[in-house]
């Protein structure tokens, strides 16, 4: 069982990160990661600076494992099934190829979209989830909303803030929203569809030209937002006794720290906004804050007492296989 300080669970912006500042602050780290999640399923990056949109979800992931490698991070292909914490005060992870053990974990799991039921337009060609990330793309388009909730009416008002054409399509389910948000929409130039869609059109570039409805009318779309709400991968949080919020996102503090000593959670598991940038940035500040937890220098009055004054031997305190790599690494001698 390979054993590590750090443990990250997740390949995505926010777990890479987390595992970059932990590999470079001098901690033995792992990413173990199944592949996929919705970064990865990303035909362009978007507000991203310094990337530009023309980079994929993968080829932007595939360059951070590069990264990773280069440091001296460990990574795993592999999906973690179960975990917990062991008598000596290590966590055990067990996967489908191997097992991990190690001080502190950071979960960076992420969640999935609800899809609705097809026929569908291509994702990322028609099909989005997220208003922030891809509203842009639609400014001055026929855009489409479907959904039957609070948050799908909420989406199509947003809409109007860039274009004067959006449709919301219920598909033929009877609408959640309230009778105040109902008020509304009918006060917004938004109209309601509520036949099913029963076939997509596509142009030669691939990207959604129109839907077909079972009432037998076609409208035109450049795209639109898929509002179905999403399913949390808590379970390996929940597996280890952390809190769990209401709407299935894992508890989190400041620093992505949860209500379990040594457990960090990170990315689109915890609340907030789903955005790479924001992603990034939960990710460093676990990975600063685990640093804060491991780091042996300097030691404490108490450690002192304990272990006496540092001995020049015993410094620096980075592992031999990290300093070798962080020296072979360096580029401005």
């Amino acid at each position: 069982m390979p054993e590590y300080d750090v443990l990250v669970v997740g390949g995505g912006p926010a777990g890479m990160t987390a595992a970059l500042y932990s590999t470079r602050l001098g901690h033995s780290t792992a990413l173990v990661n199944r592949g996929g999640g919705r970064a990865a399923m990303m035909q362009e990056v978007h507000n991203l600076i310094g990337v530009p949109e023309e980079t994929s979800g993968g080829e932007f992931l595939g360059i951070g494992q590069e990264q990773l490698a280069e440091y001296g991070c460990d990574i795993h292909r592999d999906m973690v099934t179960s975990c917990a914490e062991g008598e000596d005060a290590q966590f055990h992870l067990s996967g489908n190829s191997g097992e991990y053990a190690a001080e502190m974990v950071v979960l960076a799991t992420g969640f999935n979209d609800v899809r609705p039921e097809p026929p569908l337009p291509r994702t990322g060609r028609g099909l989005h989830y997220c208003l922030h990330c891809d509203a842009h793309m639609f400014v001055d388009e026929s855009v489409y909303v479907m959904g039957h909730s609070e948050s799908a009416a909420h989406v199509a008002g947003i809409m109007l803030n860039f274009t004067d054409g959006v449709d919301l399509l219920t598909r033929g389910t009877e609408p959640e929203w309230s009778d105040e948000t109902g008020s509304i929409i009918e006060t917004h130039p938004i109209d309601v569809v509520h036949a099913d869609v029963t076939g997509v059109q596509n142009g030669e570039d691939g990207w959604l030209k129109a839907l077909e409805f079972a009432d037998g009318s076609v409208r035109e779309y450049r795209g639109g937002f898929a509002m179905y709400g999403a399913e949390y991968n808590n379970g390996l949080a929940r597996e280890l006794g952390c809190d769990i919020n209401d709407d299935g996102t894992i508890e989190v503090g400041d620093h992505g720290e949860t209500s379990v000593d040594g457990v960090y959670a990170v990315g689109d598991c915890t609340p907030g906004h789903n955005q790479i940038p924001v992603a990034l940035g939960q990710g460093a500040k676990a990975g600063i804050d685990v640093h804060f937890r491991l780091r042996d220098f300097p030691r404490s009055p108490e450690e002192l007492d304990e272990m006496g004054p540092v001995r020049d031997e015993e410094v620096p305190g980075i592992p031999d296989e990290l300093l070798e790599q962080a020296v072979d690494f360096h580029t401005y001698d």
